[in-house]
């Protein structure tokens, strides 16, 4: 029984269930604001009722005037509408401007000529100073590594040169060091044997110079194959280079000195080709070269 109740609670009304409280409201409602329009209304038009009382009281008293509502203001009249302005009437179309005569037709053109020419000729320009500008920028730039070129070169030139210096200096003084050592050396094996005086400074064990009679003994072997039959103003001297083998065989010599006197210059060269041999020293020794000084009166 319970369950058959709440199912009932709980099921929704039927769709036509609201139609007769809802047209009762609405009616209720109706009544109500005609009611409560028509009670304003009489209010409103009613004259207000003036109520008078005397009091009697021991200090008399007079009451406030009573408030009066101000009058309603009177209705604003509704502004008047603007009327729309008059159209302006369209501006007559401006006469179309005379054309170009021929004169100045001609005249522009000739202007519009001259202004292109111009400015073909001023890029023209521009061309060219920038070709000079490039040109003389690759002219310095040409010049500028020539010239560090020749300084690098210079400077390996100087450096080569001064290592060449260097090594010069080096050997000479490994030369001269040599040479040192050398003459140490063999003055130290020659003191034993030497042969020199005294007061000698050399190296060797005997001296290779020739002896002082030696020059005479040279001169006494050659004197006798010299023909000269002409006079020599002055007794000159020729001097003649001679080089010989160990043995003593002459095998070339030269002028050195001229005695001024072609022919006996000549005569003097032509003894020396007729000795085929020199004498040797007192050491049983020839110099290997040696200069012989003849003179016509000798």
């Amino acid at each position: 029984m319970q369950t058959t109740a709440d199912h009932l609670d709980l099921t929704p009304p039927r769709s036509g269930r609201w139609l007769g409280p809802v047209g009762l409201a609405l009616i209720a409602h109706g009544i109500l604001i005609i009611a409560l329009t028509f009670g304003v209304q009489w209010e409103k038009d009613g004259e207000p009722v003036t109520v008078e009382a005397e009091l009697w009281s021991r200090t008399p008293q007079q009451a406030a005037p009573r408030a009066v509502e101000p009058p309603p203001p009177p209705p604003q009249p509704t502004p008047a509408p603007t009327p729309a302005p008059a159209p302006k009437p369209a501006p007559a179309p401006a006469p179309p401007p005379p054309g170009p005569t021929q004169a100045e037709i001609a005249t522009a053109q000739a202007k519009k000529k001259a202004e292109a020419e111009k400015k073909e000729r001023e890029e023209e320009a521009k061309k060219v100073a920038a070709a000079k500008a490039a040109e003389k920028a690759a002219t310095e730039k040409k010049a500028a590594a020539a010239e560090k070129a020749a300084a690098e070169k210079e400077r390996q030139q100087k450096l080569a040169a001064d290592k060449r210096e260097q090594e010069r200096k080096e050997a000479a003084e490994e030369k001269r060091l040599a040479q040192i050592r050398e003459d140490q050396i063999k003055r130290m094996m020659g003191q034993a044997g030497a042969s020199g005086g005294p007061q000698s400074t050399g190296t060797a064990q005997q001296s290779s110079g020739p002896t002082p009679g030696y020059a005479g003994r040279v001169a006494a072997r050659i004197r006798p194959n010299v023909v000269f039959t002409d006079v020599a103003p002055g007794n000159p001297r020729a001097e003649v280079e001679v080089r010989t083998s160990p043995d003593g065989t002459i095998t070339s010599r030269r002028l050195v000195k001229s005695s001024g006197n072609q022919d006996w210059d000549d005569a003097v060269l032509r003894a020396i080709d007729r000795t085929s041999s020199l004498p040797k020293d007192t050491n049983g020794t020839v110099p290997s070269s040696l200069v012989i000084g003849l003179r016509p009166l000798d």
